[in-house]
């Protein structure tokens, strides 16, 4: 026999052998990837398998398959977008006509238009919980980064709104005799329209539709836009009611050189029961940044569920994180020491801002003060976190992800609301021909803003960013073994307790270490027998080398401790800063300044422009870094 023809199907054997392995290590790693099998395999009658997309091909030629088209996950996407920035544009415009009181248009057309969308999106949102009951029993892939838990917060905010929708219908029975009906269909529209919303991203929010990919598109980007005309409704209204109690401050302290007009929407009659339409007026006001806020943060869920539309993601376990109070003792009592002045300093403010300008000047130079030391202090921290990031030695992730990428888009892009108001403050200062005493504080507060936003955003995105530490695989099989007084054997501190530190080196109880998997702790009586165990387990010396892990995992334990810290200061530090904005604590309104430089209606409308993105800035940095202290 030929030894050729003899060896020949030994060889071809062999040789199929790494690639069944390797298709096996494929199909685990994407367990749930979908396979490819190419026309010419199947035809062929080879018993290779198939193999998931991006694996490395059975054949052995180490090349991966190719990735997709760039552009072909998004393909679709035009058409849908557009429709929905002409929507978006349409109702702006309508904004516009109605704050600027345009003639033949009233708030009924304004508040027809909104209800109009918020019913086609609830025909939208019906229709996919539908569809998704009955197709239950099926795999649907999801994005475990979508619908991270700060935007499960929206649950607040969302309750918060259904009362300002109770106030508005009380409002609008009170006025019902010169009101339009628009106005109490809104409110019940708006209250059904939050209950199904949230419920539906509690449900759907982490979805990768792959299934009428074109209307499902039509369907988010529908809503996207819907809640951001509601996010521009709630702030248009809110900036109309805090620029005409501005114009009232001004007209107190006596401003002679500002045409004050107050643009009164009031409604021209009387109230049935004017005690309970006085507290609903007044109310309502206290009531929208709650709504704003969840309107936007709706906005974006739905957003990123947008762009999952059709995307095709890794399938890695993703583990939750719980959120543990131990260890960041400090940052929270700092937080909350700042929380707490900052609900008496907005209290104060408020209070004696308008009543004359000595107080008003004593309340700016207090707000001013208290400002800069909280920045100060938050700016520090950032350094300090910085600086540990810098001493250690972590890979960023730098793995497409649209929850990620939005995170720190909208921390960028928000931010530049504040940082168009601080520049605008220094070149008022310097410009400026008089500059009373309080305007020299506002000069360092807004150096102090734009420079703590920026080392702020550097650590929230570096954090978003860096891969989560990885523990040994020699660490995590160490089992310490300890032979008790009965001859047992059990388990001792075991790899989490060493790991975090928890074992006391000083009182003995940390165990021996050696280049086996266990090691004999020392026993008072059965001395045999502790010898025989000892030879059977051939334990090492102890010595100082033996706690080298032990060292380096309790210096990166201070680490992380410090940064959750950190995190947990400027999480508070961001709830404290939104509070003054959102509930009318505005020094850009009232120290006036810049309304002299500039002017009073140009600078208006900077601040009007400017205040909601810089609002937003403060509650998406501390959900950020909410995230950040739990992922430390």
């Amino acid at each position: 026999m030929d030894p050729k023809s003899w060896r020949g199907p030994a060889l071809r054997r062999q040789s199929t052998q790494p690639a069944a392995q390797a298709a096996v290590a494929c199909r685990q790693r994407s367990p749930r990837a979908p396979w490819h099998c190419p026309r010419e395999e199947r035809a062929s009658g080879e018993t290779q398998p198939c193999r998931p997309a991006g694996c490395i091909k059975p054949d052995g030629a180490g090349q991966p398959e190719p990735e997709p088209f760039p552009g072909e996950a998004g393909r679709g996407s035009g058409v849908p977008s557009q429709y929905g920035l002409s929507v978006f544009l349409a109702g702006l415009l309508l904004m516009f006509a109605w704050a600027v009181h345009a003639a033949g248009l009233h708030k009924s057309h304004l508040l027809s238009y909104l209800i109009t969308l918020m019913l086609v999106q609830l025909l939208w949102m019906l229709w996919y919980i539908c569809r998704s009951y009955t197709q239950r029993r099926l795999i649907q892939e999801k994005d475990t980064h979508a619908g991270a838990r700060w935007l499960r917060g929206i649950t607040l905010f969302a309750v918060i709104t259904l009362i300002l929708d109770s106030f508005k219908i009380g409002y609008f029975i009170g006025f019902s005799n010169c009101l339009s009906a628009t106005e109490g269909i809104f409110p019940v529209t708006h209250a059904v329209h939050t209950l199904l919303q949230v419920y539906f991203l509690w449900c759907h929010a982490k979805d990768i539709i792959q299934s009428f990919k074109t209307l499902e598109r039509f369907g988010v980007i529908h809503s996207v836009f819907t809640n951001l005309l509601l996010w521009t409704n709630g702030v248009l209204t809110e900036s109309k009611h805090q620029l005409n109690e501005h114009k009232e401050r001004l007209i107190t302290l006596g401003f002679g050189n500002i045409t004050i007009v107050l643009d009164d929407h009031a409604p021209q009659c009387n109230c049935s029961t004017t005690t309970l339409c006085s507290i609903f007026s007044q109310g309502i006001y206290y009531l929208y940044p709650f709504n704003i806020e969840y309107h936007i943060l709706a906005s974006t869920m739905l957003y990123v569920l947008w762009k999952n539309i059709g995307r095709k993601v890794e399938h890695h376990q993703q583990h939750k994180i719980p959120f543990k109070f131990h260890g960041i003792t400090i940052g929270t009592i700092f937080g909350l020491t700042v929380l707490t002045s900052t609900i008496a300093i907005v209290v104060v403010y408020l209070i004696q801002i308008g009543r004359s300008k000595i107080k008003s000047e004593l309340a700016l130079t207090m707000f001013y003060i208290y400002a800069i030391s909280v920045l100060t202090l938050m700016c520090t921290a950032g350094i300090v976190a910085l600086l540990i990031y810098r001493l250690e030695n972590r890979s960023l992730d730098n793995s497409k992800n649209p929850a990620r990428k939005l995170d720190a888009d909208l921390l960028v892009g928000t931010a530049s609301g504040s940082w168009l108001l601080s520049w605008g403050s220094i070149l008022a200062i310097i410009c400026a021909q008089d500059h009373p005493k309080y305007t020299w504080y506002n000069l360092p507060y807004s150096i102090l803003v734009i420079i703590e936003k920026y080392i702020q955003n550097l650590f929230i995105i570096e954090s978003i960013h860096r891969e989560q530490e990885k523990v040994n695989d020699d660490i995590k099989t160490l089992r310490i073994v300890t032979i008790s007084r009965e001859n047992t054997l059990s388990l001792t501190p075991s790899f989490k307790e060493i790991y975090n530190g928890t074992v006391d080196a000083d009182s003995g109880e940390l165990p021996y270490l050696f280049n086996g998997n266990v090691c004999v702790r020392e026993s008072s009586s059965n001395g045999g027998l502790e010898e025989d165990r000892s030879q059977v387990f051939s334990p090492v010396i102890h010595s100082t080398s033996d706690f080298s892990l032990y060292s380096s995992n309790s210096v990166a334990n201070n680490k992380r401790r410090i940064l959750k810290n950190i995190a947990a200061f400027l999480f508070l530090c961001n709830l404290s800063l939104w509070i003054p904005p959102a509930f009318g604590c505005r020094p850009v309104y009232d120290n006036g300044l810049e309304e002299i430089v500039f002017g009073f209606e140009p600078w208006i409308i900077v601040v009007n422009l400017a205040m909601p993105f810089s609002i937003f800035y403060r509650m998406h940095s501390a959900a950020s870094l909410f995230e950040v202290s739990c992922k430390t």
